[in-house]
């Protein structure tokens, strides 16, 4: 358990050395003092999947519930909060495009959620139907329908909830860059965090309540700007998919890794007879086969049993363990990034091949052995439609330097490239623009005259997504109504081979050292 005192009590934040991870839920040691109360809030992040992951070592919803109970038992005020992105992406996804999830969300007992950029994947009328069948309230303040001016399917902007006469205000976000990265339409928008921030911060004040939560899905910069700007006493953050705490200015910002690995609590000591917040503490709660599963979630598991046997069908071998880590993906070469490219290349016979590593999901090391229907759906759950277009050496080479042009800002940018048929070098400490210092393809100089074909996403290609906007000028050989999905590209190319074994090459090497997340590293400037 780590103790925080209070911002508005100190100057700065007192931090308990020790971190403690257990699976056990044991109980904070209780106030001696009356007045006194303790407020338990839950958080979740990112969560695609209900089942267990990790070849169900980690993880799971019905594992979830249980613990969920337990604590419930001791530290009856409790909240359980979700800081986005979970309709999206998954295996079950594909087929019920997130009704699963909300669905065992209800059954779990989920109290709030914001959006994640996810939740937009199938477009904003599937989110509204999404949200019409959630038993909990989604808060968004900066999410606003241009139509009406109002938030996006009249979510909340904030809550207040009330216990023993203790006011506390919670209020969410959403990553504005959700209008590239996702697929919200043109009627959505989303407005500057920090200015939402301080405007609710000063409604919620005015209904009375002086402990203020904000439940965020931003980058853990975007949460560091609004703990300086904003006047909240903690921050619940998603995105990352990585367990991080900061204390750097500000009020407190917590993140969970991803798929339900693990479970926050933070435990919110308040005064009860100021309403002012005397000190917070924080425990991850590690989930695991250890914990037993929660028998009212059988439900879920028979309405979509088929479904999941079906996933289970072997589709080939990898003799090599495949690394799917978002945080490998989207910072460095990777096997599974050489594996997808080559597959796109080989079906297309293009001259190169390029996908951003945002699209390669499952976010675990796929052990070797035998390899399933659900292994490859959890690394390509889109189902992008691959096309093929005709491009010219500068186009390719500003796609690499757009690819890295986040690189140093952001230790997991979605954008980066995974690619074939071409190598090329990079320094993320060099201005953005001039951060490529060598591309060959086929072992020769890119030639920026010259023109070569490109094996790539409809998402990038056609949508521009991930910020791609100059492959939408190219010219298509193949379209997305003539190509195959990323999905069935990869699958055709495995069984066909029926067992591989993809390496690490060289093709993407990288000078500088690219900042590394570490699971509950603290931040104390």
């Amino acid at each position: 358990m780590q103790s925080y005192q209070a911002r508005r009590m100190t100057l700065g934040f007192l931090l308990v050395v020790a971190t403690i991870l257990s699976s056990v839920v044991t109980g904070p040691d209780q106030h001696a003092a009356e007045c006194t109360i303790r407020i338990t809030l839950l958080q979740l992040n990112d969560v695609y999947q209900f089942v267990p992951v990790d070849r169900g070592t980690r993880g799971g919803l019905a594992r979830v519930m249980t613990l969920k109970k337990q604590i419930q038992k001791e530290s009856p005020h409790m909240l359980f909060l979700f800081a986005g992105d979970t309709i999206s992406p998954s295996v079950e996804s594909i087929t019920h495009k997130g009704a699963q999830m909300i669905e065992s969300w209800n059954t779990v007992g989920l109290d709030y959620a914001t959006f994640g950029n996810h939740e937009f994947d199938f477009g904003p009328e599937v989110l509204r139907e999404r949200i019409k069948e959630s038993r909990f309230a989604w808060i968004a303040a900066n999410v606003i329908d241009k139509k009406t001016g109002k938030t996006f399917a009249e979510a909340e902007s904030f809550v207040i909830r009330e216990f023993d006469g203790v006011k506390i205000g919670i209020f969410g976000l959403v990553l504005p860059e959700t209008k590239t990265t996702s697929r919200p339409g043109p009627d959505v928008d989303f407005l500057n965090p920090c200015e939402t921030a301080t405007k609710v911060v000063s409604d919620i004040h005015a209904r009375g309540a002086k402990v203020v939560v904000a439940l965020t899905h931003l980058s853990m910069q975007q949460d560091k700007e609004v703990a300086r700007c904003a006047d909240v006493d903690v921050i619940i953050g998603g995105h990352e998919h990585t367990s991080l705490e900061s204390a750097a200015g500000g009020a407190p910002i917590f993140k969970m890794t991803s798929d339900a690995r693990e479970l926050g609590r933070i435990d919110l000591n308040i005064s009860k007879t100021s309403g002012e917040l005397e000190s917070i503490d924080w425990k991850v709660i590690q989930v695991t086969s250890e914990t037993m599963e929660d028998q009212e979630f059988a439900t879920i598991y028979r309405r979509y049993g088929r479904l999941l046997k079906e996933h289970s069908q072997s589709v080939g071998r990898a003799r090599v363990a495949l690394d799917a880590r978002s945080a490998e993906n989207r910072t460095r070469e990777t096997n599974v990034g050489n594996m997808v490219a080559d597959a796109f290349r080989g079906a297309t016979g293009a001259d190169v091949a390029l996908l951003n590593g945002g699209s390669i999901r499952a976010d675990t090391i796929i052990s070797q052995g035998t390899l399933t229907k659900r292994d490859l759906l959890s690394i390509l759950p889109f189902k992008n439609k691959v096309v093929k277009l005709e491009l010219t050496g500068v186009m390719l080479r500003a796609a690499l330097e757009h690819g890295v042009s986040r690189s140093a800002e952001d230790n997991e940018p979605g954008r980066f490239p995974q690619v074939a048929g071409l190598r090329f070098t990079f320094d993320a400490s060099h201005p953005p623009g001039s951060r490529v210092l060598e591309v060959t393809v086929n072992g020769q100089p890119l030639d920026d005259n010259r023109k070569y074909t490109l094996a790539t996403t409809n998402f990038l290609a056609v949508d521009g997504g991930d910020g791609y906007a100059m492959l939408k000028g190219a010219r298509r050989l193949i379209s997305p109504e003539q190509g195959e999905s990323d999905f069935d590209i990869l699958r055709r190319g495995i069984m066909a081979a029926r067992s591989i074994a993809p390496k690490i090459d060289g093709r993407i090497k990288r000078l500088d050292k690219p900042g590394r997340k570490r699971p509950n590293c603290v931040e104390t400037q």
